[in-house]
């Protein structure tokens, strides 16, 4: 009954938390699902319920952020070359090491962040147009990472929050991004709990705090003004490089 009492408190709030920050900044804390998870369940099972809740989340999250909140311009390019980062990182899966990729995504976008914390400032708007080729990098460069390493955030943060975009804008193009990201590496996912029923389950219980997180989540991304929502982008940015960074430095030095 304590572990049941456990896997609900920590589920749930872990839920929300990510759910939250889906809805409120676009993302950014979903890095943290499997950590918190993995304390009441297995690391695995903490893996397939992040997905299938994450996949979730995508669903509701677009119907608060539609098409009209979407920078169509910047998905042109970046969604193709997302898949075409997923089918690269497919293909060449076995003969990458996730934990350099990771840790060099992790010190790119560290490097990225301190830069911005430094200058202390938010792009203003409009601050760089449109690139295709710096959005079709960003989006191979997301989806091949998102493959190996489950870090496919960072690349498309850095471009889109460099870009200027009005706050809404920027949260809807990153959902729409990640949602056909999130989508394309269900398959397995759902392969994998049907192998581990107990996530199945798992992911069940925890399904009902997500239409409460999104909620929550818009709320606080329509009361936070311009500057301060691109802040704590940055702060969540900055941690999720951190973590990857650290995590990928201990696991290669193993």
């Amino acid at each position: 009954m304590t572990e049941s009492v456990s896997f609900y408190l920590v589920g749930w709030a872990t839920t929300l938390l990510i759910a939250i920050g889906k809805s409120a900044f676009g993302g950014g804390l979903a890095i943290l699902g499997i950590p918190l998870l993995a304390m009441v369940t297995t690391p695995q099972n903490a893996a397939i319920m992040v997905a299938l809740l994450v996949s979730l989340m995508d669903i509701m999250a677009l119907q608060r952020f539609g098409r009209e909140s979407w920078s169509k311009p910047d998905l042109t390019w970046i969604l193709p070359g997302l898949v075409t980062g997923i089918g690269v990182g497919y293909i060449v899966f076995v003969e990458v090491d996730p934990r350099l990729v990771t840790l060099i995504i992790g010190i790119v976008t560290l490097l990225f962040t301190t830069h911005w914390f430094l200058k202390g400032r938010i792009a203003p708007p409009g601050a760089r147009p449109v690139s295709p080729g710096l959005g079709l990098a960003a989006g191979v460069a997301s989806g091949f990472t998102t493959f190996v390493a489950h870090a496919g955030g960072p690349p498309v943060a850095m471009y889109l929050l460099a870009r200027g975009l009005p706050k809404t804008i920027l949260v809807g193009t990153t959902i729409a991004i990640f949602t056909l990201g999130n989508w394309l590496k269900l398959p397995p996912y759902i392969g994998l709990g049907l192998q581990h029923r107990e996530a199945l389950w798992g992911a069940l219980a925890l399904a009902p705090a997500v239409p409460l997180g999104i909620w929550l989540g818009r709320i606080v991304h329509d009361r936070l003004d311009q500057k301060t929502l691109f802040f704590w982008c940055y702060v969540l940015l900055a941690l999720a490089a951190l973590k990857l960074t650290v995590d990928a430095a201990l696991a290669l030095l193993r």
